[in-house]
């Protein structure tokens, strides 16, 4: 294994050094950086010309300039022993520091995007693979190639559109008519009707049961103003951590694992119990201090399903710690639900908290409950907009991949043995039905981060994509080189992650030396 990683590693940098190489040269033979200079009328045009050709070594060959570039690069490869040195704009700014803030914005803009566009495809796509020629399978493919055929910019504006302007609009009277609760009821009846299997009768009970929740839960948000003062309280954290609790264990074990069905709903029980003496720790809440209580959130949840015990210890540990992480998920949200309505009437958001630009409200600093609701309406709408375009192609490729696997020969062995239908399907097809996927996920998150620049035009976001392109227009090279040296590495981690990925998912698969 170390010796297959060493091998990789070594071809990938021998790659990543030619072609930064043809990178440079092609970008350094793209224009003149000192353009803008020699059509300004300034008196000291020559003095600036002289300072901006000794700041980049314009007056040094490209291909000699590449290696004093190199040089400086390599001193990054070990962070705190050697100082980074990219290089500086043409402004004279350091490259480092530029690239850290694009960085910034851009993992911000394209991680949750990317998280819920690989989890969601994937679920729609095996979901329409086991509905095949299904009226749900259809529909799926319908909307897949709808956001897979709209560009993201005329996304991105239907979104400020509907999910920012009119929002906004309707949080002055957050009041349902009696026509919409009507017809969002009806359509996740239809939903869970054409998802459902079995006899038609208790298919008919499930859509007729589906559609008075839905009516019923809308009617009750109404009289509440419930999106005024939203709030979940310890009766949501148990309908919806109970919900969470028996969802895990179908998946993870099985709901005829007892044991791991009462460990998860154990640790629903142990989360409602420290509702309340965990808000005074939640007031002094910090980032760490967030990463550490979810760590804890782990280590309990994974003691309580040890401590329940049974013929499977991991499984009942694995479905507990995911329920517990659930549940503590429940409580964090239900905290910023307590914040909403402070963010709402504060002076700088004006009651209007969905934002159409930026990262975030400029010079908003009001503790760690209101900036992260603040960042969250910051991020929802170019989240949203890079979710719908990629989740389309997991779909269509989890649902091909599926329909693949479905089919072999284990599959049939598997049914003929008597395993029941969650078995085959969790154990035996959808771990290998991930196997052509992680190459596709390697080079999206590889792409991704290089930034999407649509996006970040359209939502004013400074992300990588922008630095490359405004670094382009004008031929700043060092800027294009250390954002296409970000960019090189991620793609390269991501296709070996994606390599050894092979050897977990399918035993056949073996990394040797």
């Amino acid at each position: 294994m170390l010796g297959y990683i060493s091998r990789r590693l070594l071809q990938a940098i021998l790659v990543l050094f030619a072609s930064s190489y043809l990178v440079y040269i092609l970008a350094a033979n793209a224009g003149d950086p000192l353009e803008d200079l020699r059509a300004s009328r300034s008196p000291n045009r020559d003095e600036l010309i002289a300072h901006r050709i000794e700041l980049l070594n314009l007056d040094t060959p490209p291909f000699l300039r590449y290696f004093g570039w190199v040089g400086g690069a390599l001193r990054c490869v070990v962070p705190g022993v050697l100082e980074c040195d990219l290089g500086t704009n043409i402004q004279g700014y350091p490259v480092t520091d530029l690239l850290t803030r694009a960085m910034g914005q851009t993992i911000m803009l394209v991680t949750a995007a990317t998280v819920l566009s690989i989890v969601i495809g994937i679920a729609l796509g095996i979901v329409s693979a086991l509905r095949q020629y299904s009226p749900l399978d259809y529909g799926i493919t319908f909307m897949a190639f709808l956001f897979f055929s709209l560009p993201v910019f005329w996304i991105a504006v239907l979104l400020k559109e509907f999910g920012a302007i009119r929002f906004n609009d309707f949080l002055r009277d957050p009041r349902f008519s009696v026509v919409t609760v009507i017809l969002v009821a009806l359509a996740a009846a239809a939903f869970v009707l054409a998802a459902s299997y079995g006899e038609m009768r208790k298919r008919w009970i499930i859509t007729g049961v589906t559609f008075a929740l839905v009516a019923g839960v809308m009617a009750a948000l109404s009289a509440t103003a419930w999106f005024s003062t939203p709030f979940l309280g310890i009766g949501g954290i148990v309908v919806l951590g109970g919900i969470a609790a028996y969802t895990l264990v179908y998946l993870s074990a099985g709901l005829r694992n007892k044991r791991a069905l009462y460990a998860s709903l154990t640790t629903v029980v142990v989360g409602v119990v420290i509702y309340f003496p965990v808000q005074g720790l939640l007031n002094q809440m910090t980032g760490w201090l967030l990463a550490g209580l979810a760590v804890l959130t782990i280590v309990v949840g994974m003691a309580i399903g040890w401590a329940f015990g049974g013929y499977d210890r991991g499984q009942g540990m694995r479905a507990a710690a995911m329920t517990a992480l659930a549940v503590a998920s429940l409580i964090v949200a239900d905290r910023f639900m307590q914040s909403w309505p402070a963010y709402v009437d504060n002076s700088r958001i004006r009651g209007r908290p969905i934002a159409t630009v930026g990262a975030g409200t400029p010079g908003f600093d009001e503790g760690f409950w209101l900036n992260g609701i603040d960042i969250m309406t910051h991020l929802l709408l170019p989240t949203a907009a890079l979710m719908l375009v990629a989740l389309a192609g997991y779909s269509r490729y989890s649902r091909a991949s599926m329909l693949e696997i479905m089919n072999m020969d284990y599959i049939r062995t598997a049914r003929a043995k008597g395993a029941s239908e969650r078995s085959v399907v969790m154990k035996h097809a959808f771990r290998n039905a991930l196997i052509p996927l992680a190459t596709l996920i390697a080079f999206d998150i590889g792409g991704l981060i290089g930034g999407a620049v649509i996006t970040e035009t359209v939502f004013a976001f400074s992300g990588m994509g922008m630095l490359f392109v405004q670094s382009l227009r004008i031929v700043d090279l060092n800027p294009i080189m250390g954002v296409f040296l970000v960019t090189g590495l991620v793609a390269m981690v991501f296709n070996l992650i994606a390599d050894l990925m092979y050897a977990v998912l399918d035993p056949r698969v073996r990394v040797q030396a």
